[in-house]
């Protein structure tokens, strides 16, 4: 699975996933050039290369996202993360399922 973090997305959470998941294939809107990107580009974007996008805006992001599918358009999938959540809980809830223990 390939990520895409939106850009106000926590940073520690992105540190803390790097540092439990350092082969986790996830990039920033930031180093993509995509800095003060409107959120149906940064979708478009997320699609064309097969990245799910993790973010903070449950205001807006949804409803582009369901514009894209009932448009027929590719949609690679959104997270939506509660950016007030504690982030140990964020990042196990996120990313258990692909962590081996033993």
């Amino acid at each position: 699975m390939r990520f895409l973090t939106d850009e106000n997305f926590n940073g520690a959470i992105l540190r803390g996933l790097m540092r439990r998941l350092p082969t986790l294939d996830v990039i920033r809107v930031q180093d993509v050039g995509l800095r003060n990107t409107d959120d149906p580009v940064i979708l478009e974007w997320a699609a064309n290369e097969g990245r799910i996008l993790l973010t903070h805006d449950v205001a807006t992001i949804t409803m582009y996202a369901y514009e894209r599918v009932n448009q027929g358009l590719p949609m690679t999938g959104v997270v939506e993360v509660i950016a007030t959540a504690a982030i140990g809980k964020i990042i196990f809830n996120l990313f258990h399922p692909f962590v081996r223990v033993g």
